[in-house]
């Protein structure tokens, strides 16, 4: 991956699963279940939350028993509450190694550690064997990686024949780059915009089949528009992915959502198969 040291730098901080459960805490009381539900306002780094996991989970139809692939799993919250909904086992991989280990912590709190592995590694470079899972996903990761073609070769060679992977990626606008800082980039340095053209080229190359390729962006916009007022109105939720990014999080998110509605950015859901 370009600037791995680089991406690593812009996530990393100490005391992560500390934050979290305290944060929790203080909000919903000393004696409050930890649940990927509670957790769920802390710990889904999608700009839509825990909704945005729920429609990728929805497209990607995953089977009890069944093992999924989270590429970019953050600190683990998709993987948690998808592998708690539908009683799945999810492997996590993840470039930084502080959220690797807050992952580890939280999957500890919410008692799924059986259900959901955490592993550290490159995108790039999956530490798994070929043909391991029956299906995968990744939410918004490809914009840190500049080959983009090798990302999507990992995700074919992991999978089983017939496997499914669900994406949800921000793409590249017609009208110019994006305003930074935003989530995943302070600068244009480590953000790596592909179009939606582009996109399906790079899928088809590494072999596999489109079952879908949704633009959303008119969907997602009206929920970037209310995200912008209420953050320009109220400032930051008591709980919410500042408490592991910091007050930077508010100009992050008001950047995306400026940068969407002037089609900077494009917002992509799609379903793929591996033949066989």
């Amino acid at each position: 991956m370009a600037g791995e040291a680089e991406v690593v730098q812009h996530y990393a901080s100490a005391g992560i699963a500390e934050r979290i459960l305290a944060a929790l805490k203080a909000v919903q009381g000393a004696d409050a279940p930890v649940t990927p539900d509670a957790l769920a306002p802390l710990d889904h780094f999608h700009g839509r939350g825990v909704l945005a996991t729920e429609e990728l989970a929805a497209l990607l139809k995953p089977q009890a028993g069944e093992r999924l692939l989270d590429i970019g799993c953050g600190i683990g919250g998709p993987a948690r509450w998808i592998a708690a909904r539908y009683g799945c086992h999810v492997t996590g991989v993840d470039l930084t190694a502080e959220f690797c280990r807050a992952a580890e912590a939280l999957n500890a709190a919410t008692g799924l550690t059986q259900q959901v592995r955490i592993l550290h590694g490159s995108a790039l470079a999956l530490p798994l064997a070929a043909a391991e899972f029956d299906r995968a996903y990744s939410q918004n990761v490809v914009m840190n990686i500049a080959d983009k073609a090798g990302f999507y070769r990992e995700a074919w060679r992991v999978l089983k024949p017939g496997g499914m992977l669900a994406l949800s990626n921000l793409a590249a606008g017609p009208k110019g780059p994006p305003h930074y800082p935003v989530p995943w980039a302070a600068t244009a340095a480590t953000s790596f915009l592909a179009t939606p053209e582009e996109t399906r080229n790079d899928l088809l190359a590494a072999g596999f089949a489109i079952v879908s390729f949704r633009d959303t962006t008119t969907e997602v916009l009206a929920a970037q528009a209310k995200l912008r007022q209420r953050l320009e109105a109220q400032g930051l939720p008591t709980l919410g992915v500042h408490v592991i990014m910091g007050e930077r999080m508010k100009e992050f998110q008001l950047n995306t959502a400026r940068s969407m509605q002037e089609d900077r950015l494009r917002a992509l859901e799609i379903l793929l198969r591996k033949p066989g």
